[in-house]
């Protein structure tokens, strides 16, 4: 909350610093603008900082956007509440910015003092919206006005003041401050009111809410354009409590008059209004309290404050002032209590919720209103749709009863059409019928014919089984004869090569397949015949079997005789030399017949 008060001034300061109004300020300007901010915040210096920040370079002026990160960085974060006094701070930014923007009669003929003007111009900023450029809507405009007319005891023209807000410009939601200081100036809702009444109006509404003070007393007099009849403390509400009370000492037990000025956390006591000489403080916190005291020594309308630590006794001049001050008091207390710091806050807070409340109200307002006008056009719509239903109904009645009368002449058409065709029927059904004796006479063949049909099925079924069992006998002797061929199977697979190759080869040589074609045909042929060679040699096989078995037989009957001739040699050979003589005349004789013998195993063969 702080930070956001001081930058709403801050903001104020940075804009009036911005002549050629392009949002951006020099940094020199800057610098000391900072360096004035370091002073009256009660910040210390960092003149490294500072000229770091600010040094000279090319980059030109400086937006607000670009002062934001130093500001917050080496100024705001800084600040500590209760350091410095906002007072001066408020002014040194409305005297940067009232230069530029404050425009009083140059005449003197102002309504405001230029002082009067800095507090409602503190006074704007504190009610004005967190929203940049600040603005104060009418809500907050007529609050702060009706409480300055308040305390001057003058009723606000509620009607002037909405005339006067509705000419401001279309799409305005509130006033600038400069703005509402033309309006205050201008006399239009102060006429006959002296400056010195409006000056101690301003002051006692600033010291209410900036000052947070929760008690003013006044006097009639301060009115200016004639007196007021109610008796001299006029009591305005309970929210500002300020005045001349009887305090009792502690030490002395004596009894002394002090001007007392109560604040949310705080009840002040000064030797005079004029507040220069603070002769005291009374902290409030939750666990105080307040009670009505009875007169004694000489003492009326008496009351104490209750402390942890003491117990302040204090006298009213009557008891209304008694009840207004144990009043504000318990009022503090019970801000205290519920941690509240400042009850105009609160009060603000709730105002704008409230307007929120009612903008919402209203946006609900003018949405049920939108819907109900939706809702209005739909029903005039649909009237009309109905309209045009009843129209279309009537055409379709109409249509109807012409559609009705064509469908009769053609239901009675068809009926007679329907006659014909009856009358056709039943001759067609008596020709039908002669046709029936027919077919039945015909299906009776069928089935004599079905009968004769399955008949022959059975006897082919038979004969098909019989051929089965043909076929299987056929195979029995195709493995007999599988098992002869199984010494052809050598030359078969050399065929099958042959063909391998000769397939391997018209892949390779498609392209030239018209030429190969006769070379093809011609291999097929031999193919043939060496299938027909096959068939002969499977015959010759046969007949060089009973060769093989005959030539067999002489072989047997010829090695008896070559043993009997070996046998008879070896008898002659004996008596004629020594052993080793024999023995090759032996071998020269079987070397005779080794020849021969090879020449028929390779006829064999």
């Amino acid at each position: 909350e702080l930070r956001a008060e001081l930058l709403k001034s801050i903001w104020y300061a940075f804009t009036a610093l911005d002549v050629e109004r392009s949002g951006k300020v020099s940094k020199s300007q800057l610098k000391v603008l900072s360096h004035n901010l370091y002073t009256v915040l009660g910040i210390p210096h960092d003149p490294v900082a500072l000229e770091e920040h600010f040094r000279d370079d090319d980059d030109g002026p400086v937006s607000s956007q670009g002062y934001m990160p130093y500001l917050n960085k080496y100024i705001l974060d800084k600040v500590e509440e209760g350091a410095f006094v906002k007072e001066n701070f408020d002014e040194l930014c409305w005297t940067l910015t009232a230069k530029k923007n404050y425009k009083p009669d140059r005449n003197g003929n102002s309504v405001i003092s230029h002082q009067d003007a800095f507090k409602l111009w503190c006074l704007f900023n504190f009610l004005s919206e967190d929203r940049y450029p600040l603005v104060m809507v009418p809500d907050e405009v007529e609050y702060l006005l009706k409480k300055i007319f308040t305390a001057m005891n003058v009723e606000l023209n509620s009607c002037e003041l909405d005339d006067y807000l509705s000419q401001e410009p279309q799409g305005q939601v509130g006033l600038t401050v400069w703005q509402f200081l033309d309006m205050v100036n201008s006399g239009r809702f102060l006429r006959g009111i002296e400056q010195e009444a409006i000056s101690m109006a301003v002051e006692e509404v600033y010291q209410e809410v900036i000052e947070d003070v929760l008690k003013q007393a006044r006097s009639p007099h301060v009115l200016g354009h004639k007196p007021c009849p109610t008796p001299c403390l006029v009591l305005i509400s309970v929210s500002r409590v300020q005045g001349y009370l009887w305090k009792r000492g502690q030490l002395r037990r004596n009894w002394s008059e002090r001007w007392f000025m109560l604040k949310p956390s705080v009840l002040s006591y000064y030797m005079s209004e004029e507040r220069k000489e603070k002769k005291g403080s009374i902290a409030l916190d939750k666990h105080c309290c307040v009670e009505v005291l009875p007169d004694r020594d000489g003492k009326r309308c008496m009351f104490c404050v209750k402390t942890s630590s003491r117990t302040y006794e204090m006298s009213a001049s009557d008891t209304r002032q008694r009840q207004e001050w144990t009043l504000a008091i318990q009022m503090a207390i019970r801000l205290q209590a519920e941690g509240k710091k400042s009850l105009h806050k609160d009060l603000k807070q709730k105002r704008r919720e409230q307007r929120e409340q009612r903008e919402q109200r209203k946006a609900a307002k003018e949405e049920e209103t939108q819907r109900l006008k939706q809702l209005q056009e739909e029903k005039e719509r649909k009237l009309q749709e109905l309209e045009l239903l009843k129209e279309a109904q009537r055409q379709a009645e109409i249509l109807l009863q012409e559609e009705e009368q064509r469908r009769r002449q053609q239901h009675e058409e068809m009926q007679r059409t329907l006659e014909i065709q009856l009358q056709e029927a039943e001759q067609a059904r008596a020709s039908m019928q002669a046709e029936m004796v027919l077919k039945e006479a015909e299906a009776e063949r069928q089935r004599k014919r079905i009968v004769e049909l399955e008949a022959m099925q059975e006897r082919l079924q038979e004969a098909l089984q019989q051929e089965v069992k043909a076929r299987q006998d056929e195979e029995a002797v195709r493995y007999a004869q599988a098992r002869l061929l199984a010494e052809e199977e050598e030359k078969l697979k050399q065929l099958m090569k042959l063909k391998e190759e000769q397939e391997e080869y018209i892949i390779k040589t498609q392209r030239e397949k018209q030429v190969l074609k006769q070379e093809m045909e011609n291999k097929n042929k031999c193919l043939e015949e060496a299938q027909k060679q096959l068939e002969e040699v499977r015959v010759n096989r046969q007949r060089v079997d009973q060769d093989v078995m005959a030539a067999q037989r002489k072989l047997r009957q010829a090695s008896t005789n070559v043993k009997h001739w070996n046998v008879q040699m070896n008898r002659l050979m004996h008596p004629i030399g020594p052993g080793d003589k024999r023995t090759n005349m032996s071998g020269g004789v079987f070397a005779g017949y080794q020849p021969v013998l090879s020449q028929r195993d390779s006829s064999l063969k």
